[in-house]
């Protein structure tokens, strides 16, 4: 299968197996180039009989996805050109729900650190599975008077009940990755040492069921209509996002080197940081 070259994606293709490596420096932010990118690549692989497994992984080292770049408002002309495609949600939770529907089953490797956007796209795949020491996630946008608009809301509630959602979402921390498979957001944390391994023998074994057997599956198992809360989602996050206070944190985040290492460490911490200064 020939695949076009991604500005913010590596693809390896074989075994059945598609792997996909997010790779957006400084730490790794969903920005719309990589929402465009996505959007092309998953289109494409949804008519590959090749392909039956697709694995998402990191290029950096601490962050899987570090949340949504804060430059994407400057996106959303570019965003709008396949707004078509998702016409009953924003292309944010649009993106989530390709990854819900993708034929072939969706695997994240998380070795590294996935919030707020990154969250959202860990809790949207099939199956995620966490290095115990490295793997951590949390929906962080409340620090920023806002809530999750990339399905987040809606996916959490699907995968770890009322409680535990409205807990993630309000206490924004960062779970480790045992909490995180207590609470059904991921699958299981694995040692940091054998991921790979894990991860690999999994997606191979899948991809070497017999024909038909993925599909079936996926029928039987179907991920559920979500499109009614997302849409309340977006609408809430829209209000929220409009307000005042939402840009002057954002603003003042940017002014403190958000989205460079050492802030994004300890993003929680910093944000309410700026919350306290604003």
């Amino acid at each position: 299968m020939r695949l076009p070259a991604y500005s913010s994606l590596r693809v390896r293709l074989g075994g059945g197996v598609a792997t996909i490596v997010l790779d957006h420096p400084p730490v790794n932010t969903l920005d719309g180039q990589m929402m465009l990118d996505l959007h092309d690549l998953l289109g494409r692989l949804r008519t590959a009989d090749t392909v039956r497994v697709i694995v998402f992984e990191s290029a950096h080292d601490e962050f899987f996805l570090a949340h949504v770049d804060f430059g994407i408002f400057d996106s959303y002309p570019a965003l709008e050109t396949v707004k078509k495609d998702y016409p009953h949600v924003n292309v944010h939770q649009g993106i989530g729900e390709l990854l819900r529907s993708q034929p072939q089953i969706t695997i994240v490797k998380l070795a590294g650190i996935a919030r707020a956007g990154g969250a959202e796209f860990v809790a949207a795949a099939d199956m995620a599975f966490a290095g115990a020491e490295r793997g951590k996630i949390a929906q962080s946008e409340v620090l920023l008077g806002i809530i999750p608009g990339g399905g987040g809301t809606q996916f959490l509630l699907e995968k770890v009940g009322r409680n535990r959602a409205l807990e993630v979402v309000l206490g924004a921390d960062l779970l480790d990755a045992e909490t995180a498979a207590l609470y059904g957001w991921i699958n299981r944390a694995v040692p940091d040492n054998e991921l790979d391994a894990f991860v690999t023998r999994l997606a191979g074994n899948i991809a070497a069921l017999d024909p038909g057997v993925i599909e079936g599956v996926k029928r039987a198992l179907p991920a559920g209509d979500l499109t009614r809360g997302l849409n309340v989602e977006h609408d809430e996050w829209n209000r929220l996002v409009s307000g005042d206070a939402p840009a002057r944190k954002m603003k003042l985040a940017m002014e403190r080197d958000l989205q460079t290492i050492e802030p994004e460490r300890d993003l929680e911490g910093f944000l309410r940081r700026v919350a306290a200064d604003v």
